[in-house]
């Protein structure tokens, strides 16, 4: 058979409850030339029987449980396509998604990958906020560092060329929290990135409290920006680095502030002012001055 355009890759682990949705989002996209790869990560509920009802449409990875980059990575090396667009299986998209994307993709030989804004939704279906496109002044390696979620959509809305997937490495299995976001880096390296601006994808939105996932996310957020530091320009690993890297932890000690972990949000706001206190240490005063004062932050 001659290879698709594109590869639709969606990871599921214990997922019969939403996989459906996201098939059917793939299924009815405009686009007419792709495949769908579900890799099934080690599920011990019904996703499998799930994906089979499929028949020839979709593809069925069974695997042992490795977690999100090693799903993703079996179906990157899976896949046939040019293009590889991921998906998370409680995610969905709209319909016209892969055909813009595609076309911006072609119209841009330099680009290595694309997002798309993105709405965010509960689990009653009702909108609870809109991931946008960042905005970007310097490179886009360095805008990630600014800002992890720089690249909307993340994980359900990009579209990556298959090769560059591969000659980056793909996915850091060692990573449990923020692996797309190591993965971002690495691919804004090799090749341009852009985003359009039209929520494309839908992410569901669990309510699970944050307290639970914070110190895996942070713990993900440290070991990011530091195994990927030497990716930047020498001149750019010094200041620069620290002022990125200050302003990830000033932002996690607000989440933590905001679940009532005061501790700790203390303890990495100190840090903040101990790693870039000339760039980050207005900030950090001014987060300090409103704990203390029970204020809203």
């Amino acid at each position: 058979m001659n290879a698709p355009a594109v590869s639709v890759v969606i990871p599921a682990y214990n997922a019969a409850e939403f996989v459906a949705r996201a098939i059917d989002s793939a299924l009815a996209q405009t686009l007419v030339d792709f495949e769908v790869i579900v890799v099934d990560d080690g599920s011990t509920d019904r996703t499998a029987d799930v994906v089979r009802q499929y028949g020839a449409r979709v593809r069925l990875l069974s695997k042992a449980n490795g977690g999100l980059s090693s799903a993703r990575n079996a179906g990157i090396q899976a896949a046939r396509g040019e293009y590889v667009a991921f998906l998370d299986a409680d995610d969905w998209w709209m319909p016209e998604k892969l055909t813009r994307q595609v076309s911006s993709m072609q119209a841009r030989p330099d680009a290595v990958f694309c997002s798309t804004a993105a709405r965010l939704v509960n689990p009653k279906g009702e909108t609870v906020g809109e991931w946008r496109c960042g905005s970007c002044q310097g490179s886009t390696l360095e805008a990630i560092f600014l800002t992890n979620a720089h690249v909307a959509g993340s994980g359900s809305a990009v579209v990556a060329r298959r090769q560059a997937l591969l000659n980056t490495g793909g996915f850091d299995e060692r990573l449990r929290s923020l692996e797309d976001i190591d993965m971002w880096m690495r691919l804004a390296t090799v090749g341009g990135y852009h985003c359009l601006d039209l929520p494309l994808a839908v992410i569901l939105k669990h309510p699970q409290s944050m307290s639970r996932q914070l110190d895996t996310m942070r713990h993900a957020a440290i070991a990011v920006a530091r195994k990927n530091r030497h990716l930047l320009p020498a001149n750019r690993q010094g200041a620069f680095w620290r002022y990125a890297y200050a302003g990830m932890l000033a932002d996690y000690a607000k989440w933590e502030y905001r679940e009532g972990r005061t501790g700790y949000a203390l303890l990495h706001l100190a840090q903040v002012m101990l790693t870039a206190p000339l760039g980050r240490g207005r900030l950090a005063l001014g987060l300090l001055a409103a704990i203390a004062l029970g204020q809203r932050i």
